[in-house]
C-alpha cells in the first residue's frame, strides 16, 4: 500500500490575511529496530522540538502548540504519516487555548495516515475553548487494514473557575476514521452556547468538560472488561460502546484533570490488547 499524505491545504484554507498559519508535517519510518521521525517540516510556531525512545521501538514526540493560544482566523494544520510497521506516540506538553474573537472562526485541521502494520497513539492535552470563541476542529484518520490506533480528546467549555462559562462560544468538532477507504466512525458535534445540548440530561447535562477515547482494532469483549476495570467513578459520567472493531469511551465531568486521569487509566488498560505494547507513560505527563 502506498501511503499518501493527507491534503489539508485545499478549500478549507482561510484567506491569507485572516490570521496566521501554523503548519506541521511529520513522517515516521522504521529504521534500525526502532521508529524515527524521518521527515519534519513546520511553518510558524507549531512544531516538534525533539523525539524520545523511552521504550525502544516506539517514537514519542511532543507537539508544541503556539505560545499564548489561538485567535480568530488563525489556522493550525498538522499532517502525520506513518510508514508501514512504524510505531509513534504523539502528545502535547500543554493545553491548546482558543481565545474569544469577533473575527472568522479559528481552525484546527489534523490528518493522520497510518500504514500497514503501523500503530499510532495520538494523546493530546485538553483543548480550552474560551467564551466567545469560534472554533472548528477537524481530525481525520486514514488507516491501512492492519494499522492500529488509539486516540483521545478533551474539550473544556470555558474556564468556570475563572468565571468563564463559555458564553457566546461556538465549536464544531468533526472526527472521521476510515480503514482502507471504508468509514469506521464519523462523529460530529456542534457545541454552541445556549443550545439545549449543553444543559439537558440527554446532552452534556451542564458538565463543562467532555472527553472521548477511540481505539481500534478492539478485541471482542474488551468493552465490558474496560467497564469493570474503571468501576464506579464519582463526579464523572462514563459510557463505553463498540462499533464493529472500534471501541469508544465517552465521559463528562466538572474539570479537565479528572477527565484526563480517567483517559490515561483507560489507555493504560487498552494499550497492550489494542496496540500490542505494555503501558509506558510519556515523560511529559509527570513533569
Amino acid at each position: 500500500m502506498d501511503i499518501a499524505p493527507v491534503d489539508l491545504t485545499g478549500a478549507h484554507q482561510a484567506a491569507p490575511d485572516s490570521g496566521w498559519l501554523g503548519r506541521l508535517e511529520l513522517g515516521y519510518a522504521p529504521r534500525g529496530g526502532r521508529t524515527i521521525l524521518a521527515r519534519r517540516r513546520h511553518q510558524g510556531p507549531l512544531l516538534v522540538q525533539r523525539s524520545f525512545h523511552p521504550e525502544g521501538p516506539v517514537c514519542h514526540s511532543y507537539v508544541i502548540h503556539p505560545p499564548g493560544g489561538v485567535a480568530g482566523g488563525d489556522r493550525l494544520q498538522m499532517e502525520v504519516t506513518l510508514a508501514p510497521d512504524s510505531q509513534a506516540l504523539l502528545t502535547t506538553p500543554a493545553a491548546a487555548k482558543f481565545y474569544r474573537t469577533r473575527q472568522a472562526s479559528a481552525r484546527q485541521e489534523q490528518g493522520f495516515t497510518v500504514g500497514p502494520g503501523a500503530s499510532l497513539e495520538f494523546l493530546p492535552m485538553e483543548t480550552i475553548l474560551h467564551g466567545q470563541s469560534r472554533v472548528r476542529l477537524h481530525n481525520r484518520f486514514h488507516l491501512a487494514r492492519s494499522a492500529r490506533l488509539c486516540t483521545w480528546d478533551v474539550l473544556c467549555l470555558g474556564r468556570p473557575g475563572h468565571g468563564d462559562h463559555y458564553a457566546g462560544g461556538a465549536c464544531l468538532q468533526d472526527l472521521w476514521i476510515e480503514r482502507d477507504g471504508a468509514p469506521l466512525l464519523h462523529d460530529r458535534l456542534n457545541l454552541e452556547h445556549g443550545d439545549p445540548l449543553l444543559t439537558r440530561p440527554w446532552g452534556l447535562d451542564g458538565h463543562p468538560v467532555l472527553g472521548n477515547l477511540v481505539a481500534t482494532p478492539a478485541p471482542d469483549g474488551i468493552e465490558q472488561a474496560l467497564r469493570d476495570h474503571l468501576g464506579t467513578l464519582e463526579s464523572l459520567r462514563v459510557g463505553v460502546s463498540r462499533i464493529g472493531d472500534v471501541l469508544v469511551l465517552r465521559c463528562l465531568g466538572p474539570g479537565a484533570e479528572a477527565i484526563r486521569m480517567l483517559l490515561q487509566r483507560a489507555w493504560r488498560f487498552l494499550r497492550e490488547p489494542v496496540i500490542g505494547r505494555a503501558p509506558c507513560d510519556p515523560r511529559i505527563w509527570t513533569t
